[in-house]
C-alpha cells in the first residue's frame, strides 16, 4: 500500500516495485492535529514526510528574526529528504494547518535500509547527481 505513495517521490523515482516495498515497511504513519509542529527549523532531521492528506505551512526564520512563508503544501507534498541523507539540521519550520496525516520514514531505519540493499543507495545517487547536474546547467547555487 506504501509502495504507491513512496513511488511518487522523486528521491526514490529510480527504484524497483521491490525496493519500493522495502522502504514501505519501514513507513510509519502519523497524524497531526491543526496547529501541531511537524518539523522545526534547527532541529535535526528525523526523516522523511509523505502528506497524504490534509494542509501544512511552511516558513523559515533569517538569522535577524524575520519569518518567510514559503507556503502551504498538501497531499503528495514531500518534506524533509535531504535529512535522509545528511545530519544537517532542519532550513523550515513546517506546521499543520488542518488535520494533516503523513508517511514518515524515519532515518534511523532508511539507513538501516541502505546498510541491507546497497544498491538502493547506488540508485539515489544517481538521482542526487541528475539534480546536481541540472542545476549546474541551470547556473544555479546551492542545492
Amino acid at each position: 500500500m506504501y509502495e504507491d505513495v513512496i513511488s511518487q517521490v522523486p528521491l526514490f523515482s529510480d527504484l524497483s516495485q521491490r525496493e519500493l516495498q522495502i522502504l514501505a515497511a519501514n513507513c510509519r504513519e502519523r497524524e497531526y492535529p491543526e496547529g501541531a509542529t511537524l518539523l522545526r527549523q534547527g532541529e535535526t532531521g528525523v526523516g522523511l514526510f509523505i502528506l497524504t492528506s490534509g494542509k501544512v505551512r511552511v516558513t523559515q526564520q533569517s538569522g535577524s528574526g524575520d519569518t518567510r512563508d514559503l507556503g502551504v503544501f498538501e497531499r503528495g507534498a514531500v518534506l524533509g529528504e535531504m535529512s535522509l541523507l545528511d545530519d544537517l539540521p532542519r532550513t523550515a519550520t513546517v506546521v499543520a494547518i488542518e488535520p494533516t496525516r503523513a508517511l514518515v520514514i524515519p532515518v534511523w531505519d532508511f539507513r538501516a535500509v541502505l546498510r541491507d540493499s546497497p544498491e538502493i543507495g547506488i540508485k539515489l545517487l544517481a538521482v542526487m547527481s541528475r539534480r546536481l547536474r541540472r542545476l549546474e546547467l541551470s547556473g544555479s547555487e546551492g542545492v
